[in-house]
């Protein structure tokens, strides 16, 4: 299968972490990195949420667009997810890419620096036109 090629941004905050991956050759979304400081970990508070930044920025081609989806591994042992799943990231958008996560724990969580926190699927989009019918 034929990669697409989608130009992305380190931000400044962003530098030295790991480029969004897909885990295994079988893995449809890519792991998102927490780009918080190393030395200010984020900690999101039972029934809170948050927005974590990523560190990057995203040229999607015309036509696609990413989707922002929870980690089941966050969810399962932590009670921690997206809190607008999927989130959607449209090819027009040029800002930092950024997740939301809440916390449906019963204890506080910690993002830090590097920290798998969601995963971005990236998928075609067709064009659309609505036909009136009766």
């Amino acid at each position: 299968m034929t990669a697409l090629n989608v130009p992305f941004m380190y931000l400044p905050h962003g530098e030295g972490l790991p480029v969004p991956f897909q885990a295994t050759a079988g893995a449809a979304g890519l792991d998102l990195c927490a780009a918080v400081p190393e030395d200010q970990p984020m900690v999101i508070a039972p029934g809170a949420h948050d927005i974590v930044p990523t560190g990057f920025a995203l040229g999607l081609p015309e036509g696609y667009e990413a989707q922002i989806r929870p980690r089941s591994g966050l969810a399962a042992k932590f009670a921690v997810t997206t809190l607008n799943a999927p989130g959607t990231i449209d090819a027009d958008y040029r800002g930092e890419v950024r997740v939301i996560l809440i916390n449906h724990g019963k204890e506080p969580f910690t993002v830090k620096r590097g920290d798998r926190i969601a995963q971005m699927v990236i998928a075609p989009v067709p064009r659309i036109a609505m036909i009136e019918t009766k």
